[in-house]
């Protein structure tokens, strides 16, 4: 049985979601103003998450897009309005970027060091500024909260950076992709001095998700019954919508701003019992949340951040990636839509992807899987001397 605290604790979130204002339908985006200025912008991938939504933005803003890519997916909706080179950056191949001149260069898919070398020796002195898209991983010390842009970088312990390809870096992603991305950094430095702009996202959610990291948990929350939330309710997380992240990295190319910044959001604390309980005002329907302990969970061989993606517990070498510092990115103009426009978008798109990838997410305990460790818990309540305390 819940004990009487829990009862008046989901019972006070269920009464502060249900007040919120209709949440059930999307908010209409704001016109986009034209710039003062139109820019020739290069966008360096285009075609993959985040990028087409940087296009976007930068088209309805009157900018001249080019974008730089291996063709693989050429994005047909934008017409003639963009301009689309071709070349391989895994083979070298950049002479479709030689002798041409733009004011931004926007950098999304690297982490191969080698990579960043290549753009400049093409590019330097063609660009007026390099705008590079990293990532929180790249902190040697991802367990602390508040982790700044000034913390301590992965350090790289091979033999040269500049030497990994992208077949090493397959074969040992969770050791090389952060102290990677923060060499790459430090080589774009190098090659653009101080015209250079640093972008750390964290998670990144929204339309075009192919990771459904984030995905898992509103799909979950949509199917009602009994939910496992993990940890007591209070552990944060964080993420960003795409399209706030593609359109704020349009905003720096235009203002050139330099420096380095972790975009991430919401700009307030979010806690697991308010994150779950807003999806659940979006979502609606009867659900029952259950609180387990991280500590009961690892026992049983859950991953943190793959069986319950985007969430880790206060002792997990990544705790700090639900509390990161944000606050200089939103001073340099990082803004973000409300949480139900970003489920609304996201469950409207899932739902019009093929049959195969609706039903077969990328991330994500099964239900199976979930109801056995709900099973496995409520087990431990009729343990001799367990009162049941903050079971639900």
């Amino acid at each position: 049985m819940p004990s009487r605290r829990a009862v008046l604790k989901s019972a006070a979130l269920a009464a502060a979601a249900s007040a919120l204002p209709d949440l059930s339908s999307a908010v209409a985006p704001a016109p986009v103003a034209a710039a003062d200025r139109p820019l020739r912008i290069l966008i360096l991938g285009g075609t993959g998450f985040t990028g087409p939504f940087q296009v976007a933005h930068a088209l309805a803003r009157g900018h001249r897009v080019t974008v730089f890519n291996r063709g693989r997916r050429p994005a047909l909706e934008w017409g003639g309005r963009v301009e689309q080179l071709q070349g391989d950056r895994d083979t070298g191949d950049l002479q479709a970027l030689q002798g041409r001149e733009w004011d931004v260069c926007i950098d999304n898919p690297t982490t191969l060091p080698a990579w960043v070398r290549d753009a400049g020796q093409v590019l330097r002195g063609q660009i007026g500024h390099y705008n590079f898209i990293s990532s929180i991983s790249v902190y040697a010390d991802g367990r602390p909260p508040g982790i700044t842009e000034d913390a301590a970088l992965a350090r790289y312990a091979g033999a040269d950076p500049l030497a990994e390809t992208q077949a090493s870096l397959a074969a040992d992603m969770a050791a090389l992709f952060g102290p990677l991305k923060a060499a790459s950094e430090a080589e774009s430095r190098r090659q653009f001095g101080d015209r250079v702009t640093i972008v750390r996202p964290g998670f990144i959610v929204g339309p075009r998700d192919e990771t459904d990291r984030f995905t898992w948990w509103p799909l979950r929350v949509a199917a009602g019954g009994e939910m496992l939330v993990p940890g007591d309710g209070r552990e944060p997380v964080q993420f960003v919508d795409g399209r706030d992240l593609g359109e704020w990295i349009v905003h720096l190319a235009e203002t050139r701003t330099p420096g380095v910044f972790n975009a991430t959001g919401p700009d307030y604390r979010l806690g697991t019992d308010a994150f779950v309980h807003g999806l659940h005002a979006v979502m609606g329907g009867p659900i029952r949340f259950t609180h387990v302990p991280a500590s009961f969970l690892a026992a049983q061989g859950v991953a943190f951040g793959a069986d319950l993606p985007i969430w880790f517990p206060g002792d997990h070498r990544f705790a700090g990636f639900g509390q990161v510092d944000n606050r200089r990115a939103i001073a340099a103009g990082l803004r973000f839509r409300p949480l139900a426009t970003t489920v609304n978008d996201l469950l409207a798109w899932h739902h019009a992807r093929p049959d195969e990838r609706r039903h077969t997410l990328r991330a994500g305990m099964s239900r199976e899987r979930e109801a056995a460790l709900l099973q496995a818990w409520h087990a431990t309540a009729t343990a001799p001397g367990d009162g049941g305390d903050g079971r639900t």
